[in-house]
């Protein structure tokens, strides 16, 4: 896997504004985490994953991570619906790779068509400074433990 942050162009979704940024721009001089899940509004997803992030935010910004991304496979209209269905989502910022350009990139696409679903992402997290891939943690299929914010976390600890 790839360790350099691609040049793909994207819509980036912030406090419900949608605008288009080059990946790289975008990470550019910042300490941040990066999150992938398979789909908005599926259920891992949005019981779990986003909303133990959004919980999460006072940490990581007490580690200096005061950028926190999440990513998935699907277009930048169902992105902010589902950032906005939750609350307190604001200081998560969006990143709909509807093409799965970036998924790819990362050699991360999933085949999720026996569960009509498509590919998508697979569920990760990476650690990201200044475009340095610093760590990246790919979930095995079905589960959610590596890229969680408890875990995420305790890696910033070390």
């Amino acid at each position: 896997m790839t360790k350099n942050i691609p040049n793909i162009k994207v819509p980036i979704i912030k406090n419900g504004i949608t605008y288009i940024s080059s990946l790289k721009e975008e990470f550019k001089n910042k300490n941040i985490v990066f999150f992938g899940v398979p789909g908005a509004f599926t259920p891992t997803c949005s019981e779990k994953h986003l909303p133990d992030y959004i919980k999460s935010i006072n940490l990581f910004e007490k580690k200096g991570i005061f950028n926190i991304y999440c990513l998935s496979v699907n277009d930048e209209h169902v992105m902010k619906a589902w950032l906005l269905s939750h609350s307190n989502s604001e200081k998560i910022i969006g990143i709909a790779d509807g093409n799965a350009e970036i998924t790819k990139y990362f050699e991360l696409l999933s085949d999720k068509t026996k569960n009509f679903m498509g590919f998508r992402s697979s569920r990760f997290a990476m650690i990201i400074n200044n475009n340095i891939i610093k760590n990246i943690f790919v979930e095995k299929p079905g589960e959610y433990k590596v890229s969680s914010p408890l875990s995420i976390l305790e890696e910033l600890n070390e």
